[in-house]
């Protein structure tokens, strides 16, 4: 199903490739992150490729809510607990320098980029908004309780962040991408030390930097322990309010809400991917109740890597791969990640220190409670006796009936009725 983003635009086409090529750095993935490390190091002056197996803005790009917010949920106040201040400072930091050089970036790009005030609602728990606005004075930045949001339903009120912006994410990906060395349908079968081959040709690389959503390397990282991935899905409903801003339910099963235009985009029914969830029949059941008057113009889902800590992968894809980088597990939160990890991994390709690098380290501590959960999940999905499997690493699948797939409850990988591929980890279609 189209998103309403790719209903009004369409990124630039790219040819195939179709001879070797040496370059200083490869990119592989053509999503946001991709693309914009690409931009920022063609921006530095370095000869620099990127390769991506379908269309740019293919995947997870084309199907975001392109919420560009340094608000991330209730993030600073679990921060604080888990890293310490300075470093829960550092992540609020790099976020917001991503939204300022997506706002200088969007005063030449075309890309509807609007500022809008970003909101964090609690149903229930004041206590909660209480904690993350002390946390953020810890901080010293001045968010605000609000008591009432225009929402239709009682809340506990909710965490205000000012000046926050919202975009069409293709129409930006199209402005940044358009004089990039791009190839499309160029697909990765073999990656080696400063080398990828491609059914085009081989690509010499003295830096690769994977941005492929899940990363493509299993024997490297354990990022099929440190990573899982989230279905969420959205609805874009014609004659229903303008809510004047961005609003976000603290709790991870909870509701989002943002405006395109005249429309309302109404997301939720999250659930961990390959597993049951409220998907878009939760969405209806709302909008039917609150929003009966409204009519339906689009509706997409869209699926995200979670980490073990809430805080991106960014950095060496291990410590023994040396001029091997990745950026993955974004949290639900791409857009300013994306800008973020852009930087850090320019920074990196040039060999220049980055004040954030430790924070995003891939290669930091693994131990966190959700080790145990990924750990027990991998362990049901392999020892489960079912047919078919996931090519990846042999996981039980299970039929999505919603959206007519089979998906992997172990890493997240899918797969549509004939068995052809839609989302990695897996590359390869169905057995």
């Amino acid at each position: 199903m189209d998103s309403i983003w790719t209903k009004t635009a369409q990124p630039p086409q790219f040819d195939t490739l179709r001879s070797d090529l040496k370059t200083d750095v490869l990119i592989i993935g053509g999503g946001l992150a991709g693309v914009l490390c690409a931009y920022k190091l063609a921006q530095a002056g370095v000869d620099c490729a990127l390769v991506e197996a379908d269309r740019v803005g293919g995947g997870i790009t084309k199907n975001t809510t392109a919420k560009v917010t340094f608000q991330h949920g209730l993030i600073c106040d679990k921060l604080i607990r888990e890293f310490g201040a300075d470093r829960a400072r550092l992540y609020l930091e790099a976020n917001q320098k991503a939204l300022e050089e997506y706002r200088a970036l969007c005063i030449s790009f075309d890309c509807d980029f609007e500022e809008k005030d970003a909101f964090v609602y609690s149903l229930d728990d004041r206590k909660k908004l209480d904690r993350e606005l002390n946390a953020l004075g810890k901080l010293g930045f001045g968010a605000e309780l609000v008591e009432q949001v225009p929402l239709p339903f009682s809340t506990a009120g909710a965490v205000k962040f000012p000046r926050q912006a919202q975009f069409h994410p293709l129409k930006f990906i199209a402005a940044v991408a358009k004089d990039l060395r791009i190839y499309e349908h160029t697909k990765v079968l073999e990656l080696a030390p400063g080398k990828a081959v491609t059914h085009g040709g081989t690509i010499s690389a003295d830096k690769i930097i994977i941005a492929t959503h899940f990363p493509i390397l299993n024997k490297h990282g354990g990022y099929f322990l440190k990573l899982y991935q989230h279905r969420s899905y959205v609805l874009a409903l014609e004659n229903a309010p303008d809510v004047h801003g961005m609003y976000l339910d603290e709790d991870e099963k909870g509701l989002s809400f943002r405006n395109y235009g005249e429309m309302l985009l109404l997301g939720g029914g999250s659930h961990r991917t390959g597993r049951a969830g409220g998907g878009w029949r939760e969405l209806e059941r709302f909008a039917q109740k609150h929003y009966p008057y409204a009519q339906e113009t689009a509706r997409w889902a869209t699926q995200d890597c979670m980490t073990l800590d809430g805080v991106p992968y960014i950095g060496l894809y291990s410590r023994g791969t040396d001029g091997l980088y990745t950026v993955t597990g974004f949290n639900k939160w791409g857009m300013t990640s994306s800008m973020a990890a852009a930087s850090l991994l320019t920074d990196l390709a040039l060999g220049r220190k980055n004040p954030y690098g430790s924070l995003f380290s891939p290669s930091r501590t693994m131990l966190r409670p959700q080790l145990a959960v990924n750990t027990l999940e991998s362990a049901l999905g392999l020892l489960t006796p079912t047919t078919p499997r996931c090519p990846h690493m042999g996981c039980a699948l299970k039929y999505n009936a919603a959206e007519h797939s089979w998906d992997c409850p172990c890493h997240g990988s899918r797969f549509g009725e004939d068995g052809a591929l839609i989302d990695n980890p897996a590359t390869d279609d169905k057995r």
